[in-house]
């Protein structure tokens, strides 16, 4: 009983010689395959498929057996480096015509659905041609699929009794049918929402959208408790009434006029600023001005002070304060 089994007929030619020249190696180490496996650290059930035609030995397998049979390694991976490439394009082919049965199954599985707009004739020839056997690609090896393991080579792509051509197992090709027509009916309403929403965005209409009018708003800012008014609405009006003065005052600019102490007041809250005189004689009067704006103005009485009512100020450095006394002195103040 000789001790291999015919190569795959199908198998390139240089793989084929590969494969040949692999055994020749094997026999000629006298080397059993269990000790070939022992040595190169490589299965017995790979060496078996390697030395069969099923699957390409991996480089380092290669390597290995050249070590272990005494072989030139360089040699040994130039005819390896060949089968390489003659398997490769046996799986490119094995995958071109894959891909050519499935498109077949699809026009097959499309014509199910009813004729085509604009066509005449039933579809059952189309049905019956899917019905038929379809080809049958070239394999690298026409055995089944090896299991992986330590040091296996390149595989074979899987191909048996219980794989239609299209690689899917019973019911495949109805759901396939199945999410081809969803995909054509979501891709219309795709369509007919972009149409839409085009008509929708004046595509149709020459006339321009109206702008969206700014309505300004009216109401006042939010404003501590006590407060009660900001900037113009304070014009005239008293800051302690207010509630403009206090804690929401500070002194921005000041003067000594005479014996007269002369200040601006300015609250940032209120965005407003008034006058003030102190140490002063009866009499003598304050004004306060923003600018060419002129404010209001106070008289000294018996209390020897005084404050204007506020007017409205971009601030602090806006505002100044002018004081006259009885006694024909005159000053205005100075920003601190």
């Amino acid at each position: 009983m000789p001790r291999w089994k015919a190569l795959p007929e199908e198998l390139d030619p240089q793989v084929r010689e590969f494969a040949s020249q692999l055994r020749r190696l094997v026999d000629r180490s006298g080397l059993s395959l269990a000790a070939v496996a022992d040595r190169t650290g490589y299965s017995k059930t790979s060496w078996e498929r390697y030395l069969g035609g099923r699957l390409l030995a991996p480089k380092g397998a290669i390597v290995a057996l050249a070590e272990v049979t005494g072989t030139n390694p360089i040699h040994l991976t130039t005819m390896w480096e060949l089968a390489e490439r003659a398997w490769s394009r046996a799986e490119m082919r094995h995958d071109l015509t894959m891909e050519q049965i499935r498109i077949s199954q699809a026009r097959a599985a499309l014509g199910e659905f009813g004729p085509a707009p604009g066509g005449g004739g039933p579809q059952a020839p189309v049905t019956q041609r899917a019905a038929e056997p379809l080809p049958t690609a070239p394999r690298p090896s026409g055995l089944g699929v090896p299991v992986a393991e330590p040091g296996a080579g390149r595989r074979v792509p899987p191909q048996g009794p219980d794989r239609g051509p299209g690689g899917g197992g019973p019911g495949t090709g109805g759901r396939r049918r199945l999410m081809m027509f969803v995909a054509g009916v979501v891709g219309a309403l795709l369509v007919i929402a972009a149409a839409v929403l085009l008509t929708d965005l004046g595509g149709g209409d020459d006339k321009a959208a109206p702008k969206p009018s700014v309505t300004p708003t009216t109401s006042a800012p939010s404003l501590p408790a006590g407060v009660k008014c900001v900037r113009d609405s304070c014009t005239g009006q008293d800051p302690e009434v207010m509630g403009c003065g206090g804690a929401f005052a500070k002194t921005v600019a000041s003067a000594k006029i005479g014996a007269a102490l002369v200040q601006v007041r300015y609250s940032q809250t209120c965005q407003a600023a008034w006058a003030r005189i102190q140490q002063a004689a009866p009499g003598d009067k304050v004004t306060i001005s923003a600018g060419t704006t002129p404010g209001g103005s106070g008289t000294v009485d018996a209390d020897k002070e005084a404050y204007t009512k506020m007017l409205a100020a971009d601030g602090p450095g806006s505002a100044k304060a002018c004081a006259t006394l009885v006694s024909g002195k005159k000053g205005c103040t100075v920003r601190q």
